[in-house]
């Protein structure tokens, strides 16, 4: 895949593109807070002679570094547009693990009737009716507690809450690796209260595409698997659970999730089809 870079005001972007699968939909493959681009190597290496696919290392993740972070989640919606844009890549499906389905929420409330499609993994909604005070007021002060760890153990400890295989382990544990304890704590803190900041706005962030929940059996971050039960009674979206899976299902059951999506893409790109839409 090729690397291309976006400059923002805030520092560059850096992105991975592959133009050799021709005519079709894009794939947008968005990783998780302090995770990057290896978070969706098994989906890459599955769909790259299929589809288009564009990957990022969010701001402040990976290569898109150094990033000054007082950007908000909206902020990196729109950067996420204006690189679609650019890439002229229509129709595109979101496919956003954790917080990268928080920036694909943000993405379709600031561009409603763009997305084709939209596949949430291990992520959770982003309305405000969702979340307690309490958890708000968590997410804002997570970066203390961060501090408070040896930085061999929150990295030991980091692998294993978002994995419960040897390989998703390994795959986490090397992304982390990238950081310092210095960059990783203010990573998590900034990524965390901006996420506190979006809820609390209060906006609708509808879903105006075709969508699919996923998550791992065995998700402990958070509250995710609760949130997700909640997401899909209230909205009616088909939520699938990932056996022998925790919080990055993308790595734990990379053929589960490669299954899923191809299923799912290939439903949407039919109804389009059967509709005429471009």
């Amino acid at each position: 895949m090729e690397r291309k870079c976006y400059p923002t005001p805030k520092g560059t972007i850096c992105y991975w593109v592959n133009e050799e699968a021709g005519e079709g939909p894009t794939l947008v493959f968005l990783p998780g807070l302090t995770a990057d681009r290896r978070l969706f190597a098994p989906q890459l290496a599955y769909f790259a002679k299929k589809y288009r696919c564009l990957v990022w290392d969010a701001p402040g993740h990976g290569a898109s570094r150094p990033f000054a972070l007082d950007f908000t989640l909206m902020d990196a919606a729109n950067w996420l547009y204006a690189i679609l844009e650019r890439e002229q890549a229509a129709p595109f499906y979101l496919v956003g693990q954790s917080m990268g389905g928080y920036v694909a929420q943000c993405l379709m409330e600031a561009h409603p009737g763009t997305a084709g499609g939209f596949m949430a993994i291990d992520s959770a909604p982003l309305q405000r009716r969702y979340v307690t005070a309490l958890e708000l007021w968590l997410l804002r002060h997570c970066e203390p507690v961060y501090r408070l760890y040896p930085w061999a153990r929150l990295c030991r400890d980091g692998a294993r809450g978002c994995a419960v295989t040897e390989e998703g382990r390994r795959n986490m544990a090397e992304m982390m690796a990238e950081y310092t304890k210095e960059e990783y704590c203010r990573l998590a803190g900034h990524g965390f209260r901006m996420l506190a900041q979006a809820m609390a706005a209060d906006r609708p962030y509808r879903i105006d595409c075709p969508a699919l929940l996923l998550c791992g059996m065995e998700d402990r971050a958070g509250s995710a698997r609760r949130y997700n039960q909640a997401w899909a009674r209230e909205t009616g979206l088909t939520l699938v659970w990932i056996e022998g899976a925790g919080h990055n299902a993308t790595v734990d059951r990379p053929e589960t999730v490669n299954r899923a999506l191809e299923a799912f893409v290939a439903s949407a790109e039919a109804e389009r089809m059967r509709r005429g839409v471009r």
